[in-house]
């Protein structure tokens, strides 16, 4: 698995869980994405109801994540720290730390990212040990870790790693960039925004979008309205990243796109503005008959963190596919 492809499966700041097809598939490909035909208007949002947190099911969720971080499957592994992360579930710490030392390197990634954006200073040894790893985008994530809990000593390593003539060598850097939100780092991500490959150009742009860099906007909007339908998923979370209310009225426009899993990513990233506007289209997305679009709405339901969808992520514990339980599970953990 590539770096870029590791990058897509254990963040969901980019992407995420939100990419199980990018996992497998290097974003701009447009590999399956299903065509529906557009609609005037996205399905109405219903009136919110107040309902109780149910303990119960609260329970249930926690230990289903739990569960998915010791299963079989590395990207399962995976896919349950980020989990974990978006939800700050203090009882999956030690997975997340053990996670560091795990066979896969998708693992390892994955633990270093979760480790690095919950600040667990309990990580520094283990991620000091994954300098040395035999993958890059695992020793990178180290570093991200590490400077994340306090250790910027290798912070430097970008400066190398954003000219690696390895165009995903490059994306990647430009991520953690991103994620990491030092404006220093605004001179070299200016720099890949001109990059002669355009996934580098898109994380950059992502990344700069997070220093509040208008340049960066405008190249996000257009991502948007890319042939890719990847693409436009990359640029919805991207545009959503610095909780900016300024680009919600743009992301309202892409709940009605052709492509339902761009309307499902769009109506997350509406979710993490604090709009529930999404909240029909994720509903909709319940029922499809695909996995993957079923997966993408429990996740947009818990980004939108409505406690009245407690009832319909329910029913998605007990969904034939592993990737559909686990985001039901890590929605359910992330309902205020």
């Amino acid at each position: 698995m590539t770096n870029v492809r590791w990058i897509m499966a254990a963040l969901i700041a980019a992407t995420t869980l939100a990419g199980v097809a990018a996992c497998q598939q290097a974003p701009g490909d447009g590999v399956g994405a299903k065509v529906t035909r557009e609609p005037k208007a996205p399905p109405p949002v219903p009136p919110r109801k107040a309902e109780p947190r149910d303990e119960a099911l609260l329970a249930v969720a926690t230990k289903n994540v739990l569960a998915a971080g010791t299963s079989e499957v590395p990207l399962l592994r995976a896919h349950a720290l980020e989990a974990m992360k978006l939800a700050d579930l203090h009882a999956g710490y030690p997975a997340i730390i053990s996670g560091l030392d795990d066979k896969a390197g998708v693992v390892r990634f994955a633990a270093c990212i979760a480790a690095g954006e919950l600040r667990l200073s309990q990580a520094q040894p283990g991620a000091k040990r994954l300098l040395d790893d035999p993958y890059e985008a695992v020793r990178m994530g180290a570093v991200y870790a590490l400077h994340r809990v306090g250790d910027k000593q290798y912070s430097h390593t970008f400066e190398r790693t954003a000219v690696s003539p390895d165009a995903e060598v490059r994306a990647n850097t430009a991520v953690l960039l991103g994620m990491l939100g030092e404006p220093s780092a605004k001179k070299i991500l200016t720099v890949m925004l001109r990059d002669s490959y355009p996934s580098v150009r898109l994380q950059a742009a992502e990344a700069l979008w997070r220093l509040r860099d208008s340049e960066a906007l405008e190249y996000l909007i257009t991502a948007t309205i890319s042939r890719y339908p990847d693409d436009q998923m990359i640029a919805c979370m991207a545009l959503a990243g610095p909780r900016d209310p300024r680009v919600a009225e743009h992301l309202r426009g892409m709940l009605v796109t052709p492509y339902v899993e761009v309307n499902l990513v769009a109506a997350r990233a509406l979710g993490m503005l604090g709009s529930d506007d999404g909240y029909g289209t994720a509903l909709a997305g319940l029922e499809n008959s695909d996995p993957r679009q079923r997966q993408l709405a429990a996740m947009s339901l818990g980004a939108i963190g409505r406690m009245d969808s407690q009832r319909q992520l329910r029913k998605l514990l007990s969904d034939d596919d592993p990737d559909v339980r686990l985001a039901a599970a890590g929605a359910i953990l992330q309902l205020k």
